[in-house]
């Protein structure tokens, strides 16, 4: 996500396997008032390196804080681990992320197996052999009353070691199967009451980012991303493990005002529905199911 003019930002973990670059400058006591681009790509550690390109992309655009004759955009990244689907030695490059800085417009986001997506897989209490395909999804809720005109949006990038459920029946929607041939769920919360799990690794991450036209100051902008995470949590069961990255970024860009509470609860809604849709729009991908029919 690219934000020329600059955006107030602020950052939110909960898991414990995270990687990320950058990270600091979302802190409130940074110095740092304004981000320029945000960064989401598979590949482990070596996809922090796409985030080279974004900057790249942006500083010849003449986008960042001026310093001489040059421009230094501040860009924070963040990756999951995908390497147990992709191909041997495929990795994100520099190159990759300037190009998606390229494409970047105000299109809809597309959704699925791509992007930071395109490795994703969630329920993998039983390995990697009973796991289901995922990958990105988003969602947008607008305010209505008082607070008309301020939206919203989330996106996710859904990497989970838990399963995805629908936050308004508790059903699981894709997640740990109990046999690699099955579609037969076998509810990952349940059976780590009474049996241990295949080990968790760092090999998991919900990568989460919400953006809003309502005005927030640096200390609103993180708790906006505490209160976002919230929506994690009711999507995915179990969440926040010593085995996942989850994380939040929340971005404000705009001049309008709302309560840093109500924005939210629009953001813990639009997160929770935006990683629901990562499922249904993920197709089946090396060897694992995925929702999505053409």
């Amino acid at each position: 996500m690219l934000c020329e003019a600059g955006a107030v930002a602020g950052g939110d973990i909960r898991g414990s396997a995270t990687g990320t670059s950058e990270w600091d400058v979302l802190n409130p006591m940074h110095i740092t008032d304004r981000i320029h681009g945000v960064c989401f790509a598979g590949g482990s550690a070596f996809g922090l390196e796409a985030a080279a390109g974004v900057r790249r992309f942006l500083e010849h655009k003449g986008v960042g804080f001026a310093f001489g004759g040059a421009h230094i955009p501040i860009v924070p990244a963040a990756i999951l681990f995908d390497l147990g689907l992709s191909k041997e030695h495929a990795r994100p490059t520099r190159e990759m992320g300037e190009s998606a800085a390229a494409a970047a417009s105000d299109k809809a986001v597309v959704e699925g197996a791509v992007g930071a997506g395109t490795g994703a897989t969630v329920g993998k209490m039983f390995g990697m052999k009973q796991a289901m395909k995922s990958g990105i999804g988003t969602f947008t809720v607008e305010m209505t009353g008082a607070f008309a005109g301020i939206k919203v949006a989330a996106m996710a990038a859904v990497n989970a070691f838990g399963d995805v459920k629908d936050p308004a029946t508790g059903k699981i929607i894709a997640g740990a199967r109990r046999a690699p041939n099955s579609m037969e769920f076998a509810d990952t919360g349940r059976e780590m009451l009474q049996r241990l799990p295949e080990p968790l690794g760092r090999t998991n991450t919900t990568l989460v980012i919400v953006a809003t036209n309502a005005a927030l100051t640096k200390v609103e902008a993180n708790k906006l991303a505490q209160l976002a995470s919230l929506g994690t949590a009711r999507a995915i069961d179990p969440v926040n493990t010593t085995g996942d990255g989850d994380l939040t970024i929340a971005l404000s860009c705009g001049s309008m005002r709302a309560p840093v509470n109500s924005l939210g609860v629009a953001a813990a809604e639009a997160v929770a529905q935006s990683i629901v849709r990562a499922v249904p729009m993920a197709p089946s991908l090396g060897g694992l199911p995925g929702l999505f029919k053409k």
